[in-house]
């Protein structure tokens, strides 16, 4: 029997190569965005669900079981990009994105498991950010959500895990991908006493996007996630420098690793 597997925001970039990989792989996969369209174009079946819409997560996962009868499989893809100094981020916008990036994936897990305590098995897997674990400048709010999502998977998987199901998290760098197109960028102000060095890292991060990795070994990294008997808590899949990054995070004095950042942005 193939395995169900419900991916939010699966109609482009990562998600979507998740989606088609592990169609191909022989899933029966449910993909979701917020307003489907142009359903032809896609391998699997594309549903309707925004995370920040109970009813429609609701709807959703109610579909699924209904034609499948089960839920195995939970990918929690779907989130926003943001980007600005902390000074000058409208604190609407903070909430929003902690809204789409962390309670969107804990309200979607919040549907899912019911099911998967009724079949007594299910794997749960985030996705969150190497960027969740260290505070970026011009991008602290995005690591927030994205550490917060970690810790929030940790304690999850301790509650679930009596009921056979699992959780993991899997944490990408930077991957070649629209997801520039989609964030919330703070305006560059005139007045801003943070203008050169914000528009200076807005390049950066449009050039480490458009240099970044292929999203289809996000894809691999997942499917072995779900082959894999017990999986681990945490994976990362990125370059080495940024998979590194985090290991000289556990290591080095904490205005040290600052310093070496800030010169990697030039701040």
């Amino acid at each position: 029997m193939s395995k169900v597997v419900l991916i939010t925001g699966a109609s482009s970039g990562i998600g979507k190569s998740i989606a088609t990989f592990l169609s191909e792989k022989g899933y029966k996969v449910y993909g979701t965005s917020r307003n489907p369209k142009n359903i032809e174009n896609f391998s699997f079946k594309l549903i309707a669900l925004d995370v920040l819409k109970i009813d429609t997560i609701n709807a959703a996962i109610d579909q699924i079981i209904k034609e499948e009868g089960r839920l195995d499989i939970l990918i929690n893809n779907a989130g926003m990009g943001i980007t600005g100094p902390i000074e000058d981020t409208p604190t609407d916008e903070m909430r929003a994105v902690f809204n789409t990036n962390l309670f969107g994936a804990i309200d979607v897990m919040k549907a899912a498991l019911p099911q998967m305590r009724k079949q007594k098995s299910g794997t749960i897997i985030n996705v969150t950010s190497i960027a969740g674990y260290m505070g970026l400048p011009f991008r602290g709010l995005y690591s927030a959500t994205k550490g917060a999502l970690e810790t929030i998977s940790e304690a999850t998987s301790m509650e679930v895990k009596p009921f056979g199901i699992k959780v993991s998290c899997v944490a990408p760098g930077d991957f070649a991908t629209n997801i520039a197109a989609g964030r919330y960028h703070t305006p560059v102000f005139d007045d801003s006493a943070y203008k050169e060095n914000y528009q200076l890292n807005l390049n950066l991060m449009d050039t480490h996007v458009s240099g970044g990795m292929n999203p289809i070994e996000m894809a691999k990294a997942v499917h072995k996630i779900i082959e894999t008997k017990n999986p681990k808590m945490h994976y990362k899949v990125g370059g080495f420098l940024e998979k590194f990054s985090i290991v000289l995070k556990r290591i080095m004095p904490d205005r040290v690793y600052e310093k070496m950042l800030m010169n990697h942005y030039k701040l």
